[in-house]
């Protein structure tokens, strides 16, 4: 069964380090800026939502990229960038109605949660539980 990244907002503390175990797993080094997953604020910090790609069913990333550069991964369903098709044209993050793509300056190419090939690092990070990684339908 597919799992999928459920975000508990109440009990995130905003402490970053679902970002930094990201951005560590996936860029080798401690940048948030390079996460896949970003940590919202709002209500000047009341409020902390962790946040990331959705793994949409309709997926318009996918569909938006001229290079088919965006693959989905059949054993964890995630739609995946790979870097050999990607020509860093930023289609695919305009096509993205939730912002969750980004481009990556120091590669010329587009990033985004491939959930750690169904061992989400962010996760395992998380020290409260606001994310988890739960069986259900696939989006």
């Amino acid at each position: 069964m597919i799992k999928a990244l459920q975000m508990i907002p109440e009990k995130c503390t905003s402490c970053l380090l679902c970002e930094m175990a990201c951005s560590l797993e996936k860029e080798g080094l401690f940048n948030p800026a390079k996460s896949r997953i970003k940590v919202f604020e709002f209500e000047h910090g009341k409020t902390a939502v962790p946040y990331t790609c959705t793994q949409c069913e309709e997926a318009w990333c996918l569909h938006a990229c001229p290079t088919d550069a965006i693959v989905i991964n059949q054993k964890t369903g995630a739609k995946e960038v790979i870097d050999d098709k990607c020509v860093g044209c930023k289609v695919c993050t305009m096509a993205c109605p939730y912002g969750t793509i980004n481009y990556n300056t120091s590669t010329g190419k587009v990033i985004k949660c491939d959930l750690c090939a169904g061992e989400p690092k962010c996760v395992d990070a998380c020290p409260t539980g606001a994310i988890l990684y739960t069986a259900g339908e696939n989006k």
